[in-house]
């Protein structure tokens, strides 16, 4: 790293809380395992202290992040760790802070009256998952019994032709034991968002399904560590077309020097406190190449599933980049399958 960076190495978590309360930290990269203290306990006191730092955390070969760190770390990075893997995290942090920070965009998030509320049992759902990974089927379906209307919409979409396999499901229970907790979070997530009044002239089944499309596109596209936050990324990934005064990038309505749906979408789900790789991916899966991010990994996977999902252009020069042009054809073919069924059953 050149001149313009003060590089710090401490030995534990102690230490570097102590760091983190002496002075201001652009970036702190924390290890998987630490002597003194869980590496997500680190984060977290980072974030209470230096809530302005971007938190990197460093995740072992072959590991996958644990809840926790999804929440806390704003990226993740493998270890081995080269320099030019680090540097580019460092750059794509920034270019999403400066992004976040844009002046347009808090005029525009300002003026707006009622900004949609925080899907509160898609969060309170994540925070019992956090508490205990091992959570059972029943405290899950009571969690989401906990607001009917909600409940209803999950039994309604887990019976769509993108999730049915068969027999109607008729109870929560069995939603959660046929689907699993990522699909099923999934679907909670989309019966709140698109449960709100949409801006302007926007079709409110259009986008649900659209997005439902897109997340079950992504999910498949990635390993499994990283196939959640995909999902949830393509689920969230037209939410700025909630907003009134932004462009909507995929008909090209609305004010040419307004913020466009995607950037708009990142920085609603900034107020909200989601992980940062989903509003990363947010923010820039109408144009990935933005993200500075060499390898295909989550604002890819939502590029090429928000693309197929609304038919708009795929970007093959990135795809041949990050080296995944090959796959383009497959995750073609699984799309059609999947919209032709819906079409089918409609």
């Amino acid at each position: 790293m050149d001149d313009d960076w003060q590089v710090v190495t401490v030995a534990d978590g102690s230490a570097a809380t102590e760091a983190a309360a002496g002075g201001a930290l652009d970036v702190v990269v924390v290890a998987p395992v630490l002597p003194d203290m869980p590496a997500a306990t680190l984060l977290g006191q980072i974030r209470t202290l230096r809530p302005e730092t971007s938190r990197i955390a460093l995740i072992a070969p072959g590991q996958t992040p644990p809840p926790r760190i999804i929440s806390l770390a704003h990226r993740f990075l493998p270890l081995p760790l080269g320099p030019e893997m680090l540097l580019e995290a460092v750059g794509c942090l920034e270019e999403l802070r400066e992004l976040l920070d844009d002046p347009r965009l808090h005029a525009i998030i300002g003026r707006v009256e009622h900004l949609p509320s925080p899907p509160h049992v898609y969060l309170g759902l994540m925070h019992a998952l956090e508490e205990n990974e091992d959570t059972g089927s029943a405290e899950i379906a009571q969690l989401i019994a906990g607001d009917p209307a909600i409940a209803a919409k999950v039994l309604q979409l887990c019976n769509s032709a993108y999730f049915s396999s068969g027999r109607a499901i008729t109870d929560l229970r069995a939603a959660v034991t046929r689907l699993g907790v990522a699909t099923l979070r999934d679907l909670v997530l989309a019966s709140e968002v698109f449960s709100v009044a949409l801006a302007g002239g926007t079709d409110r089944t259009t986008l649900q399904q659209r997005a439902l499309l897109a997340s079950r596109l992504a999910r498949r596209m990635l390993p499994e560590s990283s196939a959640e936050l995909g999902a949830t990324a393509a689920l969230l990934a037209d939410i700025g077309l909630l907003l009134p005064g932004v462009r909507d990038e995929h008909s090209g309505e609305g004010d040419p020097d307004a913020p466009g749906h995607a950037e708009a979408g990142a920085y609603l789900l900034g107020l909200w406190g989601l992980p940062m790789p989903i509003i990363e991916a947010v923010a820039f899966h109408r144009r990935p190449a933005r993200s500075s991010v060499r390898s295909f990994w989550v604002t890819g996977a939502v590029h090429v599933a928000m693309a197929l999902a609304s038919g708009d252009p795929v970007d093959e020069e990135y795809l041949r980049r990050v080296g995944v042009i090959d796959r383009l054809g497959g995750w073609r073919d699984h799309a059609e399958s999947l919209t032709l069924r819906a079409e089918a059953e409609a």
